[in-house]
């Protein structure tokens, strides 16, 4: 029912009654703009929990991603990884989209629904205003009719007591004339004021009748009509606001949806068989397996093979090697102290104590640093070079001499670097087999063998290797022990020489400066007395009084039939 309806309805009822119909019109505009506010609120809410929920998205996201120059980093090279990592990206892109609906919602919905409501107050304000306007006015007329009308009463009853009174005066013989007179003169008085009232009254009422007229069927439904449309206007926004609460959602959800297509795309980008190459180009040494391991009969009374446990002793306690008990007690530290060096990854500066294939790599990744340096260097010198070239053209910007030292510096750290680079790329050429073995002093010293006072190591099952070749046995987990670093006294020269089990072919030239180690030159054939025990060090001698350690990759070994049959190390 509309208010116009309404409106029809209060004509015949009286002022009073539709007084109580605009106080309740009043209350339920009052009650619309309550809703519109309450639901302004729900969706300033909403905002918040959009813009908190792509905050912990990001910072969820931040989280989790690599740190840069860490070891994490590395592991990104793996297609888990990498798919793990657009994940962490796409949720950013995800927590972006939520923030765009908070904004939206913001600036289309909260934004403007205040501004309307604001409006909406001083236009329901200015209704009700002129409402009770009309109605004070209507009243004023209904006073004005009702004091109109009991004048005219009262005149009334007057001029009939003062024509009652002239006509007593009049009948009565004793009354004078004068008497009659002046209450027939009274009498008129009071007729002709009565006829006045009634006039009065008559304009009045007329007044009141146009007014009232006016009032219920032109004034009161305007303003109700106003009123109306002002209460369906504010339906009609508070529907279409939510109309956009939806459609800020839907612009969201193809790039949502983009989004997850994403994160399904790099979940299936995983391969496995990519990362267990990844696995195996990482850790391959390069090395080739060792052949089978040949039969030693022990009830033969014939010379016992040298193997690799010709360190040990026999079963029945007689000594089967020219090396006494003190000299394998001076080797097995020589043993130790390399495997102990290779764990705590103080080796050699060209790497030489890895496997070939790391050794490879290592060096690559040495020579790739050194150039990013060099042209870090080379670019603050290009930059020096042009501020100085400003600074001469320039005097007065800045003084030319004041760069030279800084020039100096660079070419002095520049020269350094280039050297470094030149001798890790030599190193990694005849690892790659393009260049001959250089011979150059101490290009292979390793420092391995400096005296030091305690190594702090982590026990492995290498550690458990015994100097017979066996394995004994001590726990798994790791242990942090103290090792004493071995040094060779000249007893190891005075020992009685072991027998020659084969001979060697110098692959490379290497300077043996180390004790216990022997120098050798490319091409050299030397004797075997000693394989390598997997601490990658072979023994050979030269002749009675030059023995020593190489590098098994140095060497090509042939051992002979009656020991292990012709292998080759290279």
């Amino acid at each position: 029912m509309s208010f116009c309806f309404l409106s029809c309805r209060w004509i015949l009822p009286t002022w009073i009654f539709k007084k109580d119909q605009f106080d309740n019109l009043e209350k339920h505009t009052q009650w619309g703009i309550d809703v519109l506010e309450k639901y302004i609120k729900f969706v300033k809410e909403r905002t918040e929990i959009e813009i908190n929920y792509a905050k912990q998205l990001r910072n969820l996201s931040k989280k989790y991603q690599p740190k840069k120059n860490s070891k994490e980093e590395d592991e990104y090279k793996y297609s888990s990884c990498q798919a793990f990592l657009a994940t962490l990206n796409e949720m950013n892109d995800y927590a972006g989209q939520h923030e765009v609906v908070s904004e939206n919602m913001t600036s289309q919905i909260t934004a403007e629904l205040a501004r309307y409501v604001q409006e909406l107050k001083q236009e329901r304000k200015m209704h009700f205003h002129d409402g009770r306007k009309a109605q004070q006015h209507i009243e004023t007329c209904w006073k004005q009719l009702e004091s109109s009308k009991r004048r005219f009463e009262r005149d009334c009853k007057e001029a009939d007591r003062a024509q009652q009174y002239f006509e007593k005066m009049d009948a009565d013989i004793n009354v004078t004339k004068a008497d009659v007179e002046k209450a027939r003169q009274q009498a008129q008085l009071r007729h002709q004021m009565a006829e006045e009232s009634k006039a009065e009254y008559s304009s009045t009422l007329q007044r009141f009748n146009h007014e009232q007229h006016d009032h219920y069927h032109t004034h009161i439904p305007n303003i109700f009509q106003k009123i109306q449309e002002m209460e369906e206007r504010r339906i009609i926004r508070i529907g279409e606001s939510m109309k956009t609460f939806a459609e800020v959602d839907r612009q969201v959800i193809p790039i949502i949806g983009k989004c997850l297509d994403e994160i399904t795309k790099a979940a299936e980008s995983i391969d496995q068989k990519h990362d267990s190459q990844l696995v195996v180009e990482a850790f391959k040494s390069g090395f080739e397996p060792p052949g089978d391991v040949d039969f030693e009969d022990f009830t033969q009374p014939i010379k016992r093979t040298v193997s690799d446990s010709s360190l040990s002793n026999s079963k029945d306690g007689k000594p089967e090697s020219r090396f006494s008990s003190k000299s394998k007690g001076k080797l097995w530290p020589f043993i130790k102290k390399n495997k102990l060096s290779l764990k705590l990854g103080g080796g050699p500066e060209d790497f030489s104590n890895l496997p070939p294939e790391q050794r490879r790599k290592k060096l690559q990744q040495k020579v790739d640093e050194l150039n990013r340096d060099i042209q870090k260097e080379i670019d603050q010198r290009d930059a020096l070079t042009k501020m100085k070239d400003v600074y001469i053209k320039n005097p007065q910007m800045g003084d030319a001499a004041s760069v030279d030292h800084k020039l100096a510096e660079l070419a002095q750290n520049l020269e350094k670097l280039r050297l470094e680079a030149q001798k890790f790329e030599g190193w990694l050429a005849e690892v790659e087999g393009r260049l001959p073995a250089r011979t150059e002093p101490a290009r292979r010293q390793s420092g391995m063998y400096e005296p030091q006072n305690t190594l702090t190591v982590n026990n492995c099952a290498q550690d458990r290797e015994s100097p017979d070749g066996s394995y004994t046995e001590e726990p798994s987990q790791e242990s942090e022990v103290k090792v004493p670093a071995p040094e060779f006294d000249d007893e190891f020269d005075d020992e009685e020489p072991l027998p020659t089990i084969g001979t060697c072919k110098a692959l490379y030239t290497f300077e043996g400066q180390n004790e216990g180690t022997i120098s050798v030159s490319e091409g050299e054939t030397l004797f075997v007395i000693e394989e390598d025990k997997g601490d990658g060090w072979t023994r050979i001698r030269r002749n009675e009084d030059e023995e020593g350690y190489v590098p098994t990759s140095y060497v090509e070994v042939f051992l002979e039939k009656n020991a292990k049959g012709a292998m080759t190390y290279i």
